[in-house]
């Protein structure tokens, strides 16, 4: 079991990564400023935490 928990814990930095990049494109093409993706870039990776914390980890395997 702790074998199974460890390589589902090693693909985490996919969804954090997923979140950054999401962010900085979506504030880029929404706002067209440069600046306005660091804005975007914090809030996709609040958003790929949350998912981590309240989905994928109530997940059964």
């Amino acid at each position: 079991m702790n074998t199974q928990e460890n390589i589902n814990n090693n693909f985490n930095w996919l969804y954090y990564l997923l979140g950054l990049i999401s962010g900085v494109v979506t504030a880029i093409v929404i706002t067209g400023s440069y600046i306005f993706a660091l804005l975007g870039a914090v809030l996709g990776l609040l958003t790929a935490g949350l998912f981590l914390n309240a989905l994928v980890k109530g997940k059964k395997s």
